[in-house]
């Protein structure tokens, strides 16, 4: 199976080495820069399903695979953490010419861009955050995380998964993070899911997401930080990433943050809600004065 995932979904972009680790990046368009960053369970291939090509009619677009993840190498077998992603990322959006991009994250690409923007403010001209977890929540770790992070699950449980998951199976968690609304047409055929179901990736998938709480608490403090323009994208009815708690809170902890508020939509509004999105991104980079 995961030979056929990478044959089936192969880079779309190239391949940097940043001080000895592979990154894959996807480079489009003209213009200001602007660096996207995925989500859990995800790849490039999220942004440039759609989002990606849109946007390169008016900026550069780079789109990277967060550790462990697509076609970047996984850099800690303890979980990469949030600030390691960023300052990876950060180094290979450089070594691409981006020193000062805008900085895009959906979901826990959202947390790694808050990362970003806390701990290299220098290297960042604003930040846009989607469906993003930023704030600590109560609710326990998800069942399948608290397996495939643990020693005995990531050693017996993942190769399992790797080896049994069906097409319906990955169907049906699209439907979940597409919800209320439908997936995207075209969507999951061609997000490459099955390249996270490779063991490798499984395993460092799991371990970011078990880690997360801990990282989102020592984070937050900082938020207060933060002084490059900052919009923020979130849907009422996101059932992954909780609206009140990361949306509304993170809005009143960055200075001048602006947030759109997307009644009844859920937690992919790169795909749903995108016109609402580029706006947005738009805002930043007029507000970070790149137009």
């Amino acid at each position: 199976m995961e030979t056929l995932a990478e044959t089936s979904y192969p880079p779309e972009g190239q391949l940097l080495d940043v001080d000895g680790v592979q990154v894959h990046a996807v480079v489009m368009g003209e213009g200001p820069d602007i660096v996207l960053i995925h989500g859990t369970s995800s790849n490039t291939r999220d942004m440039t399903f759609s989002l990606a090509p849109r946007l390169a009619e008016n900026y550069r677009v780079i789109v990277f695979d967060r550790p462990g993840l697509g076609y970047t190498d996984p850099i800690s077998e303890t979980g990469a953490t949030l600030v390691q992603q960023a300052e990876l990322l950060e180094k290979a959006a450089v070594q691409l010419g981006a020193d000062k991009p805008i900085v895009a994250g959906h979901s826990y690409g959202g947390s790694v861009a808050l990362a970003w923007a806390v701990y290299h403010p220098d290297n960042i001209s604003a930040l846009v955050l989607i469906a993003a977890a930023s704030n600590p929540w109560t609710t326990p770790l998800d069942t399948y995380y608290k397996i495939t992070s643990s020693a005995v699950g990531s050693a017996l449980v993942v190769p399992l998964i790797t080896a049994f998951a069906t097409n319906s199976h990955i169907d049906d968690a699209m439907a979940d993070i597409f919800a209320p609304q439908p997936t995207t047409d075209g969507y999951a055929k061609n997000v490459g899911a099955a390249l996270t179901l490779r063991r490798e990736s499984m395993r460092a998938n799991a371990l970011q997401r078990a880690n997360l709480l801990d990282e989102i608490i020592a984070l937050e403090p900082r938020y207060g930080e933060i002084s490059v323009p900052t919009e923020i994208v979130h849907g009422t009815d996101d059932g992954t990433v909780n609206f009140d708690t990361n949306a509304v809170q993170v809005s009143r902890q960055i200075d001048g943050a602006v947030l759109t508020r997307l009644e009844g939509v859920g937690h992919m509004p790169h795909h749903v809600a995108q016109d609402e999105v580029v706006a947005a991104i738009d805002r930043a980079a007029t507000r970070a004065g790149l137009r």
